[in-house]
């Protein structure tokens, strides 16, 4: 939405974001920018003699999530952006000698940048491709983020912390740590909720339930309650809590079993119509139709499953927050670094 030039156009905008200028500090606070992966910026060397050599620089490109809250608006929306950045870089060099190519780098120059966003600058059907489109259309798109979200149900509990990694055309990416769960087949949901409610009373569950639905409508659903997650900077599983590890598989509770979840890069639709069997299924197909359009790839092992989440309280009143999940597959999509 932007056109800066120079380096000091440049600094200052980076200061209104985060705050740092008057007008700054009136729009936004929270601003904050997730560097995902740095790519590109191979060097061809051209040398033709011992006095002048010239290099060519690939494009640099970055993946981002930036995020913003609008404090000048009294509901204090918070927009969110992920996408990529391509740096054209030039460079001229010395060569010392001709035989090996010992060069040595004069001056290097970012040409140019141009920012690309997730929510509309993917071509469909592209492989994952960006092209530029009409600033009417980014304005839009930031316009509608700031939009008061209305009455929500009330959450089930505390979230399960995760990553944005792409907010998309009629879809997110996120990347969720590794965690601990428990885990029972059910029958119809609110005996599922009841069921996990008891055996987690004094356990601080998280949202959301996920539940596991096999295509097939013979096999058994599950239903799984997250407790515990690997906080950032550590690695393996979560400590379980103890009372659940000896809770699980005994007496009335021998249905139940504490799972645990390696980390994973998870595609997600969200719908907010009660999770009926007709609306979760609907959503699935729109979100694997998305994937195809922007060319990522679900794991395998997804293709005969349908998951989706429930987040506000049983019985509860507002807009729903439902969502589908469907995990990508190791290398069938960008973030794999």
């Amino acid at each position: 939405m932007t056109t800066l030039s120079g380096v000091s156009s440049y600094q200052n905008n980076v200061d209104m974001l985060a705050s740092r200028t008057f007008l700054g500090k009136l729009l936004f606070t929270d601003a904050s920018i997730t560097l995902h992966s740095v790519t590109g910026g191979d060097v061809d060397f051209d040398v033709d003699d011992k006095e002048d050599a010239a290099i060519d620089i690939d494009d640099i490109i970055t993946r981002w999530t930036l995020r913003m809250t609008i404090s000048i608006l009294p509901w204090k929306p918070t927009a969110r952006f992920t996408g990529i950045s391509v740096y054209k870089v030039k460079a001229t060099t010395s060569a010392t000698t001709n035989d090996n190519k010992d060069n040595n780098v004069n001056d290097v120059t970012i040409v140019n940048q141009k920012d690309y966003w997730d929510s509309i600058n993917i071509v469909p059907y592209s492989g994952g491709e960006y092209g530029e489109v009409e600033k009417g259309v980014a304005i839009n798109d930031f316009g509608n983020q700031l939009k008061p979200s209305g009455f929500q149900a009330q959450s089930a509990a505390p979230e399960l912390p995760y990553q944005l990694l792409r907010r998309g055309d009629g879809y997110e990416v996120r990347k969720y740590p590794s965690y601990a769960g428990v885990k029972l087949p059910y029958k119809r949901r609110d005996e599922g909720f009841g069921s996990l409610g008891a055996f987690t009373k004094s356990m601080s569950p998280l949202s959301p339930a996920l539940m596991d639905v096999q295509k097939d409508d013979i096999s058994d659903k599950f239903m799984m309650w997250p407790l515990v997650f690997t906080p950032p900077g550590e690695d393996g599983p979560p400590a379980v809590p103890e009372e659940a590890k000896e809770k699980a598989g005994e007496g009335q509770w021998r249905t139940v079993r504490v799972v645990d979840v390696p980390s994973k890069v998870v595609a997600i639709r969200e719908f907010s119509d009660a999770s009926m069997e007709p609306v979760v299924r609907k959503a699935d197909r729109e979100l694997r139709e998305i994937l195809s359009r922007d060319g990522l790839t679900p794991a395998d092992y997804t293709e005969d499953l349908v998951q989706f989440a429930q987040y506000d309280a049983i019985f509860s009143m507002g807009r729903r927050r439902g969502e589908v999940w469907i995990d990508l597959a190791d290398g069938g999509h960008p973030w794999n670094a």
